[in-house]
């Protein structure tokens, strides 16, 4: 079983912003201090009270120990110059973008995929954000109602508890309550602005040209395991001016047989690039099947490929956007 199947989740990567935290760190101007002791004047915008996917958390002070599971996570807490108030991070799809990289090297990392409750807690973290529901896992004691009997808030993406389609408002919605849990509304605003920017600059470049149907291959043999139309993904392919071929499907991912593949005849594959199976191996598995031959995408062998940690609600949703858009118009201005 793939991994993507074992997450129910639920792109080589790009320049992106820089951690929008060099002039405002913790202390600085706009950057919280230390958690609020007895006596101590509460820091500004706080308590915070914030509900998340039906959990309701109360913030005294932002949070100083945070551990993230799940790249998006990571990158999302990165991208808001918080790594100082990071005390481990898990899970990685993919390299962490470059512009990270030096401020990740310095967070200790508990585990190669999910660590266990005893590590997890071991790193005495106030604040823990996961990617993906299983971050979660009630069989591994990580669960987010365990974690706050230990006095740890808890985060989950939005993406996973929407209940709808995915889109724009929500990755608003994540980083701003995010940097709002951490005492950085400002950073937040920037971030959000910084990714309207750049989508909006690919949407008013391929607006005009024809859209091509999409099909996401994320992985399967006997069937195929794709993007539906309540995932970031499928908001993904339409900015970048395309239309999934299985937005109807109503899933953040779902399985679909071939034969429905062959019915909807995509233009194009999207192939998402993670985990041990290479693009060209996904690519031969296509053009290898007879019953393929005649989709227009295999048959002309008209390839996109975006890494799985850019399909996500995080920080790179705007990568996804520019790449794909290049790879679906490349005679676009």
């Amino acid at each position: 079983m793939s991994r993507s199947r074992a997450l129910l989740r639920a792109l080589a990567p790009l320049p992106l912003l820089i951690p929008l935290a060099a002039c405002d760190g913790p202390g600085g101007p706009g950057g919280p201090g230390p958690g609020t002791a007895a006596g101590e004047a509460a820091a500004p915008g706080f308590p915070y009270t914030a509900t998340n996917c039906g959990v309701s958390s109360t913030y005294q002070a932002p949070p100083q120990r945070a551990v993230t599971m799940n790249q998006h996570a990571t990158e999302l807490l990165l991208a808001l110059g918080l790594q100082d108030r990071m005390a481990g991070t898990a899970y990685l799809d993919d390299a962490v973008l470059p512009a990270y990289r030096p401020a990740y090297d310095r967070i200790k990392v508990l585990a190669e995929e999910y660590p266990s409750k005893e590590v997890l807690l071991g790193a005495n973290p106030d604040f823990v954000y996961g990617g993906y529901t299983s971050a979660f896992d009630k069989a591994q004691g990580r669960d987010r109602e365990t974690l706050a009997k230990a006095g740890i808030n808890t985060r989950l993406n939005v993406e996973y508890c929407t209940g709808g389609p995915v889109g724009l408002d929500q990755l608003k919605t994540e980083i701003t309550e995010l940097a709002r849990t951490f005492g950085v509304p400002e950073r937040g605003e920037r971030l959000i602005a910084e990714e309207q920017r750049r989508i909006g600059a690919v949407t008013d470049r391929v607006k005009d040209r024809a859209r091509p149907t999409v099909f996401v291959y994320d992985s399967g043999e006997d069937s195929a395991f794709t993007s539906g139309g309540h995932g970031i993904g499928n908001e993904i392919v339409s900015l970048a001016g395309g239309t999934n071929t299985f937005a109807d499907l109503k899933d953040t991912f779902g399985d679909v047989s071939w034969e429905k593949v062959i019915e909807r005849k995509p233009e194009v594959v999207l192939i998402y690039d993670y985990g041990g199976t290479t693009v060209e191996a996904k690519k031969q598995r296509l053009l290898n099947d007879p019953a393929l031959a005649e989709v227009p995408a295999v048959k002309n062998r008209r390839f996109a490929v975006l890494p799985l940690s850019s399909a996500v609600l995080g920080v790179r949703v705007a990568d996804a956007v520019e790449a794909l858009g290049r790879q679906l118009h490349p005679d676009a201005p």
